[in-house]
Order: C-alpha cells, then structure tokens, then sequence
C-alpha cells in the first residue's frame, strides 16, 4: 500500500513569466527613487541639461548627475552633446507618459494605501 504524501506541489512558473516579471521589476526599481521619478516627469516636458533640472529640482548637481546615469543605463532617458553640456530626454516619452497615467489611476484606486505602507511607504509622512 502506497503512502500518500502531505506535501503540495506548486506549479512552476514558465520561463518567460519569470523573465516577465523580472524584467517588470528592474523597470520599477529603477524608477523606485523619488529624484528619479522627479527627473522623468520634468523631463515629460521636454529636453533638459543638468543645470535646469538641477535649478527646477532644487537638487545637487552630483545627485542629478548620478540619477540621470541610472535612467540612462536603464533605457528610459538619452542624452546629446550641445555645446560643451550634455541635453537629456525621455527615449520613449509616450509609454513613459502612459506608466505616469497607468500609476495616477492606480494611485487613486488604492488612497494612501501605498504612501502608508508600512515597508515601501513614505517614512516621512506622519
């Protein structure tokens, strides 16, 4: 007599679905930065070098700089000499736009749900 056992399999996610979801999560990561997002939305209105986002942010040259490299390698921002500085826009500024729209909506879905969050909120909201 055979003995049944008491441990459940679960399915294994197809490949794909992993690189899906993985790759999902280094966009999300990459994004994850307040700078970050900050850049890519001032950037929705058109090109910009470091020395007006840094004057519109209110950020550090060094901070914009080190933000804008980060977006870069990620695919989401490229750059072009003009003169002796470097001028930088989205690479793709309509599904960016459209991840801004997709979030807002979603955003208002949860309330504060997220900002709340006790592990990914804003730790700086009361």
């Amino acid at each position: 007599m055979a003995m049944q056992s008491s441990v459940r399999h679960r399915p294994v996610p197809e490949p794909r679905e992993v690189a899906a979801s993985t790759a999902a999560a280094c966009l999300f990561r990459g994004m994850s930065d307040p700078s970050r997002v900050a850049i890519l939305r001032h950037l929705m209105l058109g090109e910009h070098n470091v020395a007006e986002l840094t004057a519109h942010l209110g950020l550090a040259q060094s901070t914009v700089s080190k933000h804008l490299a980060c977006l870069r390698d990620c695919g989401l921002v490229s750059s072009r000499p003009q003169g002796r500085a470097s001028v930088f826009s989205l690479s793709h500024p309509d599904a960016v736009r459209r991840v801004f729209a997709a979030a807002e909506v979603l955003l208002a879905e949860t309330g504060d749900a997220v900002v709340l969050c006790p592990v990914y909120g804003d730790r700086t909201t009361p």
